[in-house]
């Protein structure tokens, strides 16, 4: 997942403490006023160029080079569906005995991550959002939508292919509505981390974040609440097989160009598999996901973001 040195000159970094979060976290409301105080920031090195683009890729990490951190879309929290009337039960009808709570089955873990399917660089994806889909096209777009809105958390690992071939490996965490975080695997020094307004890439070894609004990444089709893929997104492809459901959705941005997020789907289970990333420059990053876990609440402080500016070295 690179990121091009243009869109590196663009974007708002700030040193953090190697150690990781601060005890601190101060609100996401400070965003706009730190952006404001990284620009008169002294650059510091920076991730290497190949990396930053696998990595921002990855995750659907699509930065606007020219738009200001502070004039940055909000991410719309939306609504959790209304909860189902409790059943009253009447004193005439009959008792039923209680059956205790029954644990989560034990998620089977894969000893071998899987091998991400790359897709074909020579597709021809329609060009024009105004695509017409049968009753089966809506069908499945319905079950995958129907399926993201029903996660509230998720945990697992992934392996990710950057378009050089090269591949990362981590554990991931989501809990919705936005936030994640990504932890790559040694001797990568990166994490992502997003609270459900910004998400920072973190550089342990530089000690280094770099600040991006979650309104202008995919990710946030992952992370909202409810979505129905047909009304909320430009769906521009939907296809499926005997393994995968696979539906293509498209982002034009004036800036920076049309941008292509593809969410692979498993047929028979409904699980998210993978998606892949198609940057403006046309290059691909997929990130294969496994060994998933909907019951394990992950800790919230796990998505704070530090936003302190640690700029001046001590002393």
């Amino acid at each position: 997942m690179e990121i091009s040195e243009r869109e590196s000159r663009n974007r708002h970094s700030a040193t953090v403490a190697a150690e990781g979060l601060g005890a601190g976290s101060a609100p996401p409301a400070q965003d706009i006023t730190l952006t404001n105080d990284f620009n008169g920031l002294t650059p510091r090195p920076a991730i290497s160029t190949g990396l930053r683009r696998s990595l921002a890729a990855g995750v659907g990490l699509l930065m606007v080079t020219a738009a200001p951190l502070a004039l940055a879309e909000t991410v719309p929290v939306p609504r959790p569906s209304p909860k189902a009337v409790e059943r009253q039960i009447s004193t005439a009808e009959p008792s039923r005995p209680q059956r205790p709570p029954q644990p989560p089955a034990p998620v089977a873990k894969l000893a071998t991550p899987p091998d991400p399917v790359i897709p074909d660089p020579r597709r021809n994806v329609p060009a024009s959002i105004f695509t017409t889909f049968d009753a089966k096209q809506k069908a499945d777009a319905a079950r995958v939508s129907a399926y993201l809105s029903s996660l509230s958390t998720l945990v697992g690992n992934f392996v990710q292919v950057g378009p050089d071939g090269s591949k990362l490996k981590g554990d991931f965490y989501i809990m919705k509505p936005g936030k994640v975080r990504f932890e790559y695997d040694e001797p990568s020094p990166i994490s992502m981390v997003a609270n459900g307004q910004s998400l920072v890439v973190r550089d342990r070894k530089l000690a280094t974040q770099d600040i991006y609004p979650l309104s202008q990444t995919p990710l946030r089709y992952l992370l909202s609440d409810r979505i129905d893929l047909l009304r909320d997104t430009s769906v521009v492809a939907i296809t499926s097989d005997e393994l995968y459901i696979s539906i293509i959705i498209e982002e034009k941005n004036a800036v920076i160009g049309t941008s292509r997020l593809m969410l692979m789907l498993g047929v028979k289970d409904g699980q998210l598999k993978q998606w892949t990333v198609t940057d403006p420059q046309g290059y691909d990053t997929t990130v294969a996901i496994y060994n998933l876990d909907t019951a394990r609440r992950p800790d919230p402080a796990m998505f704070k973001i530090d936003f302190t500016d640690y700029s001046t070295p001590p002393g």
